[in-house]
């Protein structure tokens, strides 16, 4: 299982980003993320099986949770600081809960090889823009801290242009496999391990 990430699309007006879809990497990262799938394809035989996975970005809580991550950063600010920065805003993100795509790699680590055998997946969830995970980080947070005052949404400009919608219908279509997790579920994990 190759977990390679969605950010290999870079920018893309597309309203559905599938897995045929042009790779247009802004980083290093993305770029060495994209050059290594053919490389691995290359090598599928009988003895090795690859399945390349995209995955959309992760969130909610971890035994190493990443903050630096849209709905992590997210959180972690609402509820530390009180005030959530968003840069840009308009910028499309798509999400999978941690739990979720935890889930997807030990299914395919069962299914058959025929089934999954020199195979590319996007695997995501929801996909929204950075301002409506703000509000939803806003929404989840006054719910699980009550006693806390409104939490302040600031946005300014930003250079991080990557914006795409991801579609995870090849991955229903041919596995039957759907997330369950929604990125409010990631938010409520986020502040329960906060509160802890």
């Amino acid at each position: 299982i190759y977990a390679s990430t969605s950010s290999v699309y870079g920018v893309s007006d597309a309203p559905e980003v599938t897995e045929e879809h042009p790779l247009v990497p802004l980083t290093d990262y993305n770029r060495y993320k994209g050059l290594t799938e053919p490389l691995l394809l290359k090598y599928a035989s009988k003895g090795f099986e690859v399945v390349v996975v995209r995955p959309a970005t992760v969130c909610g809580y971890s035994p190493r949770t990443r903050l630096d991550l849209s709905v992590n950063i997210l959180t972690n600010l609402a509820v530390n600081k009180g005030k959530i920065t968003v840069f840009g805003g308009s910028q499309k993100r798509p999400n999978i809960h941690v739990e979720d795509i935890s889930d997807l790699y030990m299914e395919l680590l069962e299914m058959p090889g025929e089934k999954i055998q020199g195979e590319t997946f996007n695997a995501g969830y929801q996909n929204h823009t950075i301002s409506e995970l703000a509000e939803i980080v806003r929404k989840v947070v006054a719910e699980e801290f009550p006693e806390r005052d409104a939490i302040e949404i600031e946005t300014t400009a930003s250079n991080d242009l990557r914006s795409y919608h991801v579609s995870s219908e090849k991955i229903a279509r041919k596995l039957g496999w759907r997330p369950k997790r929604t990125v409010e579920d990631a938010v409520r994990d986020l502040c329960r391990a906060f509160k802890a």
